[in-house]
């Protein structure tokens, strides 16, 4: 079976494992305060040009949207996502779970608007109830979105900007965000980020290491304590050193950016290969996923070589397939996959 199903399907890249066997007879010092948490912590600073960033690294997506989320609101706050966003369905309630509700908006393609995000706040304050309701206090947005979709730099900074207006801190999740860098139809850099967001974090658990993620917190007003909060959400790794070597060996000479355009670079060529056979795209996706609306004839036919996921049914005739590529998918795989697209 060859697996198109996720981007977290395959082990770590081979750097990154002969670093830590390099490494394994090493004693450092625990909870993420050793030397090479702070080394790549330097070359993370210096990607995003913001020397002045704390940078903390977590195990996986959902914790360090629960730890960031429950850190920047008050019990009475809730967050504004897309009504797609991964926050809002595919995380089991776990910002529920700490007492803030995720205030839902019908996403454009999976993208937030500044529209939308205005509507939300005025709609609130304008209601001479809103004592009685949750109040709207974070933004919430993905790049790339759970469709795939990525933000321009205009849109980016338009976003910031009516956040910037109406006090809301914005937080981006990157679990995905080396593939977004990557895409076309987007400038969107490191150092953009770092400018027009509050806290993001970088994904490194779909792109090339055994686990972990890199949050990133521009903000001074949400720095303080973060440490005992990372500890209060179970995410503290004892063996925090493991996280810092996976970082370093991606951001010390940019593997990080080149993993990520390899995994856009197999999902172009999937794309293009959709098209060719005259097949629908639901999403005009530049990232590393691709949905075609195929025959279900066609998707069972290709369920008995391949894995990916049934995303929607937009008709009894049809389905729309996600095929997700990474960091280490082989060319190889993509050739086998467009031959039997090409077969219909």
């Amino acid at each position: 079976m060859i697996r198109f199903d996720s981007d977290y399907v395959s082990h770590a890249h081979p750097r990154i494992l002969t670093r830590l066997q390099e490494t394994s007879g090493e004693q450092n010092q625990g909870y993420g305060e050793d030397v090479h948490c702070d080394r790549a912590k330097a070359y993370i600073r210096t990607a995003c040009a913001a020397p002045d960033a704390d940078v903390h690294f977590l195990v996986g997506g959902t914790q360090a949207n629960t730890t960031l989320i429950s850190a920047i609101l008050r019990p009475h706050q809730g967050v504004i996502s897309a009504n797609t966003g991964h926050i809002a369905c595919h995380e089991t309630g776990a910002i529920e779970s700490t007492g803030h509700k995720v205030l839902e908006v019908p996403g454009i393609a999976g993208k937030i608007t500044p529209l939308l995000i205005r509507k939300v706040y005025d709609d609130h304050w304008a209601d001479a109830a809103h004592e009685h309701l949750v109040q709207p206090a974070l933004v919430y947005i993905s790049h790339p979105t759970e469709n795939g979709t990525v933000y321009t730099l205009p849109e980016l900074e338009a976003i910031s900007a009516i956040c910037r207006e109406k006090g809301l801190p914005l937080m981006l999740d990157g679990a995905r965000l080396g593939y977004g860098l990557a895409a076309s139809g987007t400038e969107v850099t490191l150092p953009d980020l770092a400018r027009l967001c509050d806290v993001f974090y970088i994904g490194g658990t779909k792109l090339g290491t055994l686990f972990g993620e890199a949050v990133v917190i521009c903000n001074p007003q949400y720095k303080q304590d973060f440490r005992y909060l990372i500890k209060r959400h179970g995410g503290l790794l004892a063996k925090g050193f493991l996280l810092g070597i996976q970082f370093e060996c991606l951001f010390e000479d940019g593997l990080y950016f080149d993993l990520g355009q390899h995994g856009v670079s197999e999902a172009m060529r999937i794309r293009k290969a959709v098209l060719d056979a005259g097949l629908p795209l639901q999403y005009d996706t530049s990232a590393n996923q691709q949905f075609p609306r195929v025959p279900d004839a066609l998707a069972r036919e290709l369920a008995k070589e391949f894995a990916f996921l049934s995303w929607e049914k937009p008709n009894e005739t049809e389905t729309v397939l996600r095929f997700c590529t990474s960091w280490a998918t082989r060319s190889e795989d993509v050739d086998a996959l467009i031959g039997a697209l090409r077969r219909g």
